[in-house]
């Protein structure tokens, strides 16, 4: 009875989407806040994939419209948490006997997200952690949820979305959300993170603590800081260094390591007191292989040259353009966007100017995706590198991009 509540929900919910959807398409005036209003309330409550990806789709700030996409982003700071009662019930089953283990449970959590929560708690000891607990009996209802979203996802071709695009975008967050049921492989995540960072200062990992850890339920220790989302307004030299962190470890994870965050919306990431990036959850790491990362440099090194030949040909190594008739107009408006980027010198992320050539070219990129026909992993990759690029953008950052990606394609070409 419960899973036909859910999929009647979602069934409604799809509708009114779709609804919305087909009003804009015929001309008509849609209510984009009502609907994104309606679907954080419902969403939130529900949790699970359709939560998912409308925090997913909240990072391509450049995608939705504006009051729909400034609605689904308050799923990644205000989402309704779940009643305590259904949280205590999977810690007892962790623990058995929460008074003989913890002194302090907070019932209210530290974050609410779309597979579980997180809730500050005391040891007997007097030791502060936190508790991510998953949202009970999510595993159960996972494959019913995802069958409902993959209806749903079909609404986005009346955004002129072409179902490859769907289709892709389907499958990255079906693999995505099993993975990130599996709260072992997220502790592994964990320390092999922090051993591998240690000697980045102005980087602070928690510390997972596995006595205290189940399938359901994964400790950390403790660390305190403002959320990412929150930082527009500190002190710039707070902003800066914040901002030459993110940038240095991503630059390092990929280049050095094969691998990337692959969840960067701001909730995941938080400022300490002394001013170093915290990264709260690694619940979603995926390998990136040299050869992607060398065709992607490639195509980067075509777009800094303006040759949309050489950027065809490099998305072709990438494993997309199978088909005939490269979009030569959109390639050289493309490079015309990203090329100011990366001019020698500190470019400013907070130049409206760049952000707005980026909003009027997106439509046209996605309009051209049954054409450009990106294969799965390269959209995962690219949404991630969205997303990151948002959070830089939010810090307000200065960066010399032109310094930093010089030895990156030097690499690439030899």
């Amino acid at each position: 009875m419960r899973e036909r509540g859910r999929t009647r929900r979602l069934f409604g919910l799809g509708a009114r989407a779709g609804g919305t959807l087909l009003r804009s398409r015929l001309g008509g005036e849609a209510d984009w806040r009502a609907l994104g209003e309606a679907l954080f309330e419902g969403l939130s409550e529900l949790k699970g994939p359709a939560m998912k990806l409308a925090q997913i789709m909240a990072q391509w700030d450049d995608l939705l419209p504006a009051d729909l996409a400034e609605e689904l982003a308050r799923l990644q700071r205000q989402a309704q948490p779940m009643p305590w009662e259904g949280i205590r019930r999977s810690l007892v089953e962790q623990y058995g006997d929460l008074d003989a283990r913890f002194s302090e449970i907070e019932q209210h959590p530290f974050a609410s997200a779309s597979m579980g929560q997180v809730h500050r708690a005391v040891t007997r000891e007097g030791e502060t952690l936190v508790l991510k607990v998953q949202y009970p009996g999510l595993a159960e209802i996972l494959e019913g949820d995802l069958a409902q979203l993959r209806r749903i996802m079909r609404l986005g071709r009346w955004l002129k979305v072409p179902q490859v695009r769907l289709d892709a975008l389907f499958e990255e967050l079906a693999a995505s959300l099993r993975g990130e049921l599996d709260y072992h492989a997220e502790a592994c995540a964990l320390v092999r993170y922090r051993e591998r960072y240690a000697h980045l200062h102005d980087l602070v990992i928690p510390e997972p603590l596995p006595d205290l850890s189940g399938p359901r339920v994964l400790a950390m220790r403790y660390v305190a800081g403002t959320p990412l989302r929150d930082m527009e307004s500190a002190a710039d030299a707070v902003r800066q260094r914040v901002a030459a962190t993110l940038a240095d470890w991503l630059t390092e994870e990929l280049f050095t390591h094969g691998e990337l965050h692959a969840d960067p919306h701001a909730g995941n990431f938080a400022v300490d007191a002394e001013g170093r990036l915290v990264i709260y959850d690694l619940g979603a790491v995926i390998p990136v292989p040299d050869a992607h990362l060398k065709a992607m440099m490639q195509l980067l090194d075509a777009t800094l040259a303006r040759d949309p030949m050489a950027m065809d040909d490099a998305l072709r190594q990438l494993g997309g353009r199978q088909g005939q008739g490269a979009p030569l107009a959109l390639y050289r408006e493309s490079a015309e966007a990203v090329v100011p980027l990366f001019e020698p010198g500190e470019q400013d992320f907070s130049d409206v100017r760049v952000h707005r050539r980026l909003r009027d070219l997106s439509p046209k990129v996605w309009a051209a995706m049954d054409r450009l026909q990106p294969p799965a992993d390269v959209l995962l990759l690219s949404r991630t590198l969205n997303g990151h690029y948002w959070n830089l953008v939010r810090l307000g950052a200065r960066l010399d991009m032109h310094g930093r990606t010089r030895p990156l394609l030097a690499w690439a070409r030899g």
